[in-house]
């Protein structure tokens, strides 16, 4: 792939066009250890990912989030209810749920008065689960040169939260009944586009170029897309599944 092929304008500005799907089997999981399917609390909920899944399963879901862009672009569905607010003072109509999510948003919250409002709002029982997924794993010939630029080249540009997310959590304060959930996984097909479709979407990749290393980024994708070989060929990205689970 020649060098001047400018790949990073072809990623997608589109955010939820590039976020890797949960699998059924993790609300699947979810609902087998709730006390029941009645209510389900999306915190963080962006633009619905994580929502839309649990209404398959849920009678009703709410979704909340602080940003209201982010819930003016949800789609509309008829078991959710959406409403933006912060994690740590959800509207005070919100009671009786039988599970609380919070998928890849933790590390953004303040935890002590979130848990406060998890006693308020949880139902006997109920389950509370903190879900991230952390790094991408790629095929064995891909993969070093990834690391290379997720760690070095733009790790500099990551938040400091975005450790806590690599670690999966494991290091936030959960004072609950721990219980051990499977091992999951998020598995897509994709072509070479849509890898840097999804690089593109990073904040890490956004504060890098604006500092002015767009150049290190382009020559990243050049290279990556020669080791890529056809960049038209699917192939098979992973991302591990990390849970805190509890009981309320």
């Amino acid at each position: 792939m020649a060098q001047s092929t400018n790949w990073f304008d072809r990623g997608g500005d589109n955010y939820a066009r590039y976020r890797p799907e949960y699998p059924p089997a993790l609300v699947d999981y979810l609902a087998s250890v709730a006390p029941d399917r009645q209510r389900a609390l999306d915190v963080g909920c962006g633009t619905g990912q994580l929502t839309r899944l649990l209404a398959d399963t849920f009678d009703k879901v709410v979704g909340i989030d602080p940003s209201e862009s982010q819930i003016a672009n949800v789609a509309p569905h008829p078991k959710i209810r959406y409403h933006s607010a912060p994690a740590e003072k959800l509207p005070d109509n919100l009671t009786n749920f039988s599970l609380i999510t919070v998928a890849q948003a933790a590390h953004w919250f303040k935890l002590d008065p979130f848990y406060q409002q998890v006693r308020r709002v949880a139902t006997p029982g109920a389950i509370i689960a903190l879900i991230s997924y952390g790094i991408m794993e790629l095929d064995e010939t891909l993969n070093d040169r990834f690391r290379q630029f997720y760690d070095g080249e733009i790790g500099p540009y990551w938040p400091p939260e975005r450790r806590l997310v690599d670690d999966g959590y494991r290091t936030l304060e959960f004072p609950f009944d721990e219980l051990s959930p499977p091992p999951l996984d998020i598995l897509v097909e994709w072509d070479f586009a849509a890898f840097v479709g999804y690089i593109s979407t990073w904040s890490a990749v956004r504060k890098a170029t604006e500092a002015g290393e767009q150049a290190r980024v382009e020559r990243f994708f050049s290279e990556f897309a020669t080791l890529w070989g056809d960049t038209a060929q699917a192939r098979t990205i992973t991302w591990p599944i990390a849970m805190r689970v509890g009981r309320v």
